[in-house]
């Protein structure tokens, strides 16, 4: 089942995430990566900031998140986990595509660039990576993180919408 997240599901939505974050340690660079990979107050942060997650419940468990954030003139998908015991079961494809099919602006995605599997995932389902001066212009618009981060992160953006 797939429902918008509720101010009740923040502690799972914390644990989802930082359960499937575990794929990232040793893969990105090593100054990136901290223990718990996103801690609690940077969530609190993000959803102030306005990222909506959409949850998916399997046996009345969250299993699955992916966050959603207006920025204007797109929608940024942020934060997209599965569980570490439920990856590769098609939940994030559900989730992606309840997200695309509901925004009604082009849609943008930053992750890892050593992450291969999340790169290949969105390939996947239609996007596709900027040029490298696309993405460096369009970190520093929409997103609010550090230079190093900028330089070690890719953006795909949706091939059937412009940005």
């Amino acid at each position: 089942m797939v429902r918008n997240a509720t101010q009740e599901d923040f502690q799972r939505i914390y644990e989802v995430i930082n359960d499937a974050a575990q794929a990232y340690k040793g893969i990105i660079p090593a100054d990136r990566w901290h223990e718990p990979y996103m801690p609690q107050m940077e969530l609190e942060e993000q959803i102030a900031d306005g990222v909506r997650f959409t949850c998916f419940l399997e046996n009345d468990e969250i299993v699955g998140v992916m966050g959603i954030q207006d920025k204007g003139e797109v929608n940024l998908i942020r934060h997209a986990y599965v569980s570490t015991k439920r990856r590769g079961g098609g939940i994030g494809s559900i989730l992606l595509r309840e997200l695309v099919e509901n925004s009604p602006k082009p849609i943008l995605i930053g992750t890892w660039k050593a992450a291969d599997w999340a790169i290949g995932f969105y390939e996947k389902h239609g996007f596709r990576q900027v040029s490298e001066e696309d993405k460096n212009r369009l970190l520093k618009t929409f997103w609010n993180i550090p230079d190093r981060q900028i330089e070690t992160s890719v953006v795909l953006k949706d091939q059937r919408q412009s940005a």
